[in-house]
């Protein structure tokens, strides 16, 4: 599996994995089964509650509800930040090349790209620009300037860090407040990621990161320090 280094705001590098065709795919089918479900709803409810088989009307309403469909990707990309149902459920998500979010024109590039990587070609395009790119890319993804990569789920650092905080318990950085959310959520993903992959380099590389930015120093391991911090901006915070 292809991977890329990604610089992040805390100019601490992550190695992300590349999307694979695979994953791609199978996230397409179960976003396939999503709109059957629509679909299957749709014509056993609403259509014959309010009467809509007939003839004359059928036509425009089931081009009414397909619009759904026809944004979906769109829409669930821009709300669930690169995202949609398939992708969450595989673990992979849509960045920016540099490892930002992907922003509205990203996503609308890779939607109106369907047409010719999925829609037109019944996906042969976009799986052999896949295949063949260095980024595992398709077009769509290419124009935009986009990559899909794996993630892991976010919760493990809450429920293991920063849950059951003792109502007593006893800050040892009173300036931990001064991390933004932005901060704590990237210092939260990098430490996670580090540890997965036992990359104590990158580990020591954000202790120094967060030392500097909070104008402290620690005899704390690395680990151990940054669980700290967290612990103690959880703290210091849960009420503001």
């Amino acid at each position: 599996m292809s991977n890329t280094a990604i610089n992040t705001a805390q100019n601490v590098n992550i190695e992300y994995e590349f999307a694979g065709v695979g994953k791609r795919m199978l996230a397409f089918l179960l976003d396939l089964v999503i709109f059957a479900i629509y679909l299957i709803t749709m014509s056993l409810t609403i259509y014959r509650a309010v009467g809509l088989f007939d003839d004359n009307n059928t036509l425009g309403i089931q081009e009414l509800s397909m619009l759904p469909i026809f944004c979906y990707s769109l829409l669930m990309h821009l709300i669930f930040n690169g995202r949609t149902v398939g992708k969450f459920i595989m673990g992979i998500k849509v960045v920016r090349e540099d490892g930002s979010p992907a922003r509205l024109s990203d996503y609308l590039v890779r939607w109106i790209f369907r047409l010719v990587d999925i829609v037109i070609f019944f996906g042969t395009v976009g799986v052999v620009s896949i295949l063949f790119s260095e980024k595992k890319q398709r077009l769509g993804d290419l124009a935009a300037k986009t990559i899909v990569i794996n993630t892991k789920k976010s919760t493990k650092i809450s429920h293991t860090i920063l849950e059951d905080l003792d109502p007593n318990y006893q800050t040892q950085f009173q300036n931990a407040y001064l991390l933004t959310d932005a901060d704590v959520n990237e210092i939260k993903d990098i430490y996670r990621l580090a540890g997965e992959s036992r990359d104590y380099m990158t580990l020591r590389e954000l202790r120094i990161k967060v030392e500097s930015l909070l104008n402290i120093n620690s005899d704390l391991r690395d680990g151990v320090f940054i669980r700290t911090v967290l612990k103690d901006y959880t703290y210091l915070t849960q009420g503001r």
